[in-house]
C-alpha cells in the first residue's frame, strides 16, 4: 500500500523521511519557498532524496515495487511543477498514467488520481492561469453521483458516520434543557447527518417545542428537497420542524439576521431560541465564500455551540509542501476504503468504493494540486479553524464524554480494522493507523458562564 511506502521509502533517518511521517511540523527556514512560488534549495535537496530513495528501492525485486515507481515519478512530477519545469513534468505524466489505475491496488488507484491532478496542474501552469473552485451549482446529475457517493462513503468508512455521531453528542449535550432549537447547517447536502439526530429527539420525554434547520448550499433546488426530506422524516416522529434555505456562502452573508429568519423579527421566539452551528470540513468545493467573512458572522452571530469537524490536511504552503501533505493523507485514505472493502469485495461493494473514489476522493485531490492555496478566492485561508476560534472569542468544549463513548462504540460496531480515536486538546481525532484523518471539535462563546442560558421549565403549558 502506497501509504507504507510512503513511510518506508527512504532507507535512511533523512529529512525527508521526517517530513513525510511528521504532519503539519513546524517550517524550518530551508522550508520556505524562494520568493517566486518555487521550494528553497533545501526543501529541493529533501524531496529529490525521497524520490531518489523510492527509485533506488523500485530498482529492486518485491511486492512494493510498482508502488515505490509510482512514488518516485509522482514526487519527481510535482518537484519539476514547483520548479516550473514544465517540459519534464509534462514528460513524466504518460509513465503515471502507464502504471496507475483508478480500478487497481490501493497505490494504483491513488496515483492515477494524483497524476490526473498533476495534468490539470501543468496544463493551467502553461497557461498562466488557475481557475477557482466551481462557483456555480452543481448540475443536477452531478450533485446525484455526489449525494449517491456521499451514501457509499457512510457504508464503506465511519469517517461519515464518526462526523455526524460526534457532532450530534455535542449538540445534544449543549441543547439540555432547551425547548426550542435552530441549527445552523453550513453545507447541508443532503441533511444526512440531521435524522440521527432527530431520533433522539423524539425519545427524549420531553419533545422540542421548536425545532429549525437553516441550510446553506450552492443549489437552492437541492436545498428543497433536502428540506422536504427531512419535514416528512421529522413530521414521522411527531416533531415540530421548520427549514430555511439558503442559497449561497457563509461568508457572503451580510447580517446574522439572515441565518436567524423570520423568527428574528419575533423578539420573544428569538430571545428563546438555543442556536448551533455545524460544519464538515471537505475539498470537494469552496463552503466558506471568504473565511474572513464566516468568522465575522460566527462572532457576531454567538451560537450556544459550534461544532466542526475538520480533515487534518494543510491548504497553506509552496505547492510542493501541498502535494507531499496531500499525497499522504490521500494514501491513508484509499488504503483505508481498499481494507475496508477487502481483498476479495463483491463487484457491488467495488463499484462503490470507486464512485466515492471518483466523485469525493478524486474531486478534492484535484482541487487541492490543480487549484490548491489563495487563489481558490483571492484571500489566505484559514490553516487552523480552533485557532481562529479562540481569536474571535469562542472556547472549546470538551468531546470526552458521550462524544468520545459514541465514537467508540461506532469503531467497535463494525469489523474496520486500523482506525484509531485519539483525545487530544479537548478534541477527538479519527485516524488511520499513525495518521490523524480528521479532528473533531465544539465551541462556544468564552463568556458563556457568565450569563447561562434560563431553563425553560417554567414556560411549558
Amino acid at each position: 500500500m502506497l501509504q507504507g511506502v510512503l513511510s518506508r521509502a527512504p532507507a535512511t533517518d533523512s529529512p525527508a523521511a521526517a517530513a513525510m511521517k511528521a504532519k503539519r511540523a513546524p517550517a524550518s527556514p530551508d522550508d520556505e519557498d524562494d520568493g517566486e512560488g518555487r521550494p528553497a534549495p533545501g526543501k529541493r535537496q529533501q524531496l529529490l532524496g525521497l524520490g531518489s530513495a523510492a527509485a533506488a528501492a523500485a530498482d529492486e525485486e518485491g511486492p512494493e515495487t510498482r508502488g515505490l515507481r509510482l512514488l518516485s515519478l509522482l514526487l519527481r512530477c510535482a518537484e519539476a511543477v514547483a520548479m516550473d519545469q514544465l517540459t519534464e513534468a509534462r514528460e513524466l505524466l504518460p509513465e503515471i498514467a502507464e502504471l496507475a489505475s483508478p480500478f487497481g491496488s490501493s497505490p494504483e488507484r491513488v496515483a492515477a488520481y494524483f497524476g490526473d491532478a498533476l495534468c490539470a496542474r501543468v496544463l493551467s501552469s502553461y497557461l498562466g492561469a488557475y481557475s477557482p473552485l466551481a462557483l456555480r451549482p452543481l448540475a443536477a446529475a452531478q450533485s446525484r453521483r455526489v449525494a449517491g457517493a456521499f451514501q457509499a462513503y457512510n457504508a464503506l468508512s465511519p469517517l461519515v458516520k464518526f462526523s455526524h455521531f460526534t457532532a450530534n453528542q455535542a449538540i445534544l449535550q449543549a441543547l439540555h434543557g432547551e425547548d426550542r432549537l435552530h441549527v445552523v447547517d453550513l453545507d447541508i447536502m443532503q441533511g444526512l447527518q440531521w435524522p440521527g439526530l432527530f431520533h433522539i429527539l423524539a425519545s427524549r420525554p420531553r419533545k422540542p417545542r421548536s425545532l429549525r434547520i437553516t441550510g446553506l448550499g450552492a443549489s437552492l433546488d437541492v436545498l428543497e428537497a433536502t428540506g422536504r426530506r427531512l419535514a416528512d422524516f421529522a413530521a414521522s416522529l411527531g416533531l415540530p420542524f421548520e427549514f430555511h434555505p439558503i442559497e449561497g456562502k457563509i461568508g457572503h452573508v451580510a447580517d446574522a439576521a439572515a441565518l436567524l429568519g423570520p423568527r428574528h423579527h419575533h423578539h420573544h421566539h428569538r430571545h428563546h431560541e438555543a442556536t448551533v452551528v455545524h460544519w464538515m470540513h471537505h475539498c470537494l468545493y469552496d463552503v466558506t465564500g471568504s473565511d474572513l467573512g464566516t468568522v465575522r458572522l460566527l462572532r457576531s452571530l454567538r451560537p450556544k455551540l459550534i461544532t466542526i469537524v475538520e480533515q487534518d490536511l494543510g491548504h497553506s504552503g509552496d505547492f510542493l509542501g501541498r502535494f507531499v501533505e496531500a499525497l499522504h493523507y490521500y494514501s491513508a485514505l484509499f488504503d483505508a476504503l481498499g481494507d475496508g472493502a477487502g481483498a476479495g469485495a463483491a463487484a457491488e461493494e467495488s463499484a462503490e468504493r470507486h464512485a466515492v473514489e471518483r466523485q469525493l476522493l478524486g474531486a478534492e485531490i484535484r482541487n487541492i494540486v490543480a487549484v490548491g492555496g489563495p487563489k481558490r478566492t483571492g484571500e489566505v485561508r484559514v490553516e487552523r479553524w480552533g485557532d481562529e476560534l479562540r481569536r474571535a472569542g469562542f472556547r472549546p468544549v470538551s468531546l470526552a464524554g458521550s462524544p468520545a463513548t459514541q465514537a467508540r462504540l461506532l469503531l467497535g460496531m463494525y469489523s474496520w480494522k486500523g482506525y484509531t480515536l485519539v483525545e487530544e486538546d479537548a478534541c477527538l481525532k479519527l485516524g488511520w493507523k499513525d495518521l490523524s484523518l480528521l479532528t473533531a471539535s465544539a465551541w462556544e462563546p468564552a463568556d458563556a458562564a457568565a450569563a447561562p442560558t434560563p431553563r425553560r421549565g417554567s414556560q411549558e403549558t
